[in-house]
């Protein structure tokens, strides 16, 4: 049993709040400012973006790329190593939820909207822009699916799974707070209750909210371009936002019902309706073709990880990493504490190596056979139907997954669940942000008041609307990128922070063992002693 530590409560009730006031008001401050810039300096705002993402991109690329291998060999030697029996929450905690609504939940929060976003549009732009293959030939075709799969697999998930992992460790196991500064206790001690805990509280609420944003605003535009398309709805930036306002006041409803009643109950909706779309995609589709593009896109991405996974364009130039490879790493790393939170919030009573391996591999398996039948089956398209679906892509990506079903029957059937699926991983995603940021601006509070949940849940979408109007997806790209780069620095001090806390624990549970083990075995041998003390006796008192 891990030793507890110990505990401040830097929350405080404010004008009917319950906050740690440093990072929720200068957090707070921060983001208005950045909304009011961007709408004052409209014109000026999306050149800014695009600049801004430029340098970061061409500046720090070496430095995602290094981290997020990094993060994901730490993982697998967490997994399989000794400390793998751990268990978050102590020896005798056991899992809230069932294993089958944990993986709903947490694939939920982690990719939904990005699958459905990217799932065709994605493999059809590297198809026909690869980064080193000559553009629709089969050679373009594998690289498409390689990349595709190196984003949204196993380092999109290490990401997450290290926060969630360090903050269900720490809370659970430790009585620490549920907020990010719990993490670095090893390291600062009591002075994560101080003004370095504050400013990392701060960062991990400015990279959840402009990362999530990102997601928020890719998800909008898939439905604005939804509903034009089914039923000639407007999709421009105005309708756009107009959306991004009843579907925030929708998940507002969630968060009001919390974890248990709101998020759980939209999670599992989201993952059957998932299935259904995918299932429709399957069976309608290319049936044989899938599942031999699955197995052999899986194949591809094993045999080339290590290249793709550090491959940085050091020789050939270029700028097609940057505007993907990159960003990813930047959107992923931005995103994992409110990804992260959210896992470590449903995790309780599990392994540290049933933990690991279940966030890594099985939503990487999900994700590539979803990427496998949309968008291996997109390409064939492409192969075999001529220009169609590459044109639609290019013009604008959210129309993708759209013109994609176009060819299948009921294409307005499935359209109209893809908009509705789209809508729910929104509200998903949106609510789980609040209680996210909810609980690390509280100072890792879980119960707070109604209406702080309801603030941030309006925040959130108030963000991305002000996002899309000052410049669109660059805007919500270069936010993700930036805020996403000094959070990766933080990410690699948990690492340490994370093996030092778990030796820590290790050597204690080991003495326990030990101790046990000797108090078992003094046990056994004082049995015996006395047993053969009684004989000894029973047989001299028969002799005489």
């Amino acid at each position: 049993m891990a030793r507890k530590v110990k505990r401040s409560d830097v929350s405080k009730k404010i004008w009917g709040l319950q906050v740690n006031p440093p990072v929720f008001f200068i957090s707070t401050l921060i983001i208005v400012l950045s909304v009011a810039l961007t709408l004052i300096f409209h014109d000026q705002a999306k050149e800014t973006f695009v600049n801004l993402q430029e340098v970061v991109a061409e500046g720090a690329d070496w430095f995602f790329i290094l981290s997020i291998n990094l993060f994901l060999i730490f993982l697998f030697y967490l997994a399989l190593g000794k400390f793998g029996k751990l268990r978050i929450g102590g020896p005798k905690a056991r899992p809230e939820f069932k294993t089958t609504s944990w993986f709903a939940m947490l694939f939920s929060a982690g990719m939904g909207i990005g699958l459905l976003f990217f799932g065709v549009g994605e493999p059809i732009k590297h198809f026909s822009n690869p980064p080193t293959a000559i553009a629709g030939t089969a050679e373009a075709a594998n690289q498409a699916m390689d990349f595709t799969f190196l984003h949204y697999g196993l380092h999109a998930w290490a990401a997450y799974a290290l926060v969630g992992l360090a903050l269900a460790y720490f809370s659970y196991t430790r009585g620490l707070p549920l907020t990010i500064r719990s993490i670095f206790y090893p390291l600062l001690g009591d002075r994560i209750y101080g003004r370095i805990g504050d400013a990392i509280d701060i960062l991990a609420v400015l990279a959840t909210v402009f990362g999530l944003a990102t997601s928020l605003g890719f998800g909008v535009q898939q439905i604005a371009t939804g509903l034009n398309f089914v039923f000639g709805f407007s999709s421009g930036v105005g309708m756009q936002v107009f959306y991004i306002a009843i579907i925030t006041f929708i998940a507002t409803g969630s968060v009001v019902l919390g974890v248990d009643k709101g998020v759980k109950i939209l999670s599992e909706w989201n993952m059957r309706i998932a299935l259904i779309l995918l299932l429709l995609a399957v069976i309608l589709g290319p049936t044989l073709f899938i599942f031999r593009s699955f197995v052999e896109n899986t194949g591809s991405y094993i045999a080339h990880f290590v290249e793709m996974a550090s491959w940085s364009e050091t020789y050939t130039g270029g700028k097609w990493q940057n505007d993907w490879t990159v960003f990813y790493w930047g959107w992923w790393i931005g995103w994992s504490p409110f990804v992260g939170m959210f896992i470590a919030r449903i995790s309780k009573g599990r392994t540290i190596r049933e933990f690991i391996l279940g966030v890594l591999l099985v939503p990487s398996l999900l994700t590539f056979f979803w990427m496998s039948a949309f968008g291996s089956a997109a390409i064939q398209q492409a192969m075999t139907e001529g220009s169609v679906i590459v044109e639609a892509v290019n013009d604008d990506m959210a129309t993708a997954l759209f013109v994609f079903f176009q060819d299948y029957p009921l294409a307005s059937v499935i359209n109209i669940i893809a908009v509705i699926l789209v809508a729910g991983f929104f509200i998903t995603s949106s609510d789980s942000g609040s209680l996210v940021i909810d609980s690390i601006t509280s100072g890792g509070k879980t119960d707070s008041p109604v209406g702080q949940r309801i603030f941030w849940a309006f925040t959130e979408g108030t963000i991305a609307a002000v996002l899309l109007i000052g410049g669109g997806l660059q805007a919500l790209q270069s936010a993700a990128l930036v805020t996403g780069l000094p959070f990766a620095a933080i990410l690699l001090l948990m690492c340490y922070s994370l093996y030092k806390g778990l030796k820590e624990d290790f050597a204690q549970l080991k003495k326990q063992e030990s101790e046990k083990e000797r108090d078992t075995y003094e046990t056994i041998v004082s049995d015996i002693v006395q047993k053969r003390s009684v004989k000894l006796d029973k047989d001299k008192l028969e002799k005489e």
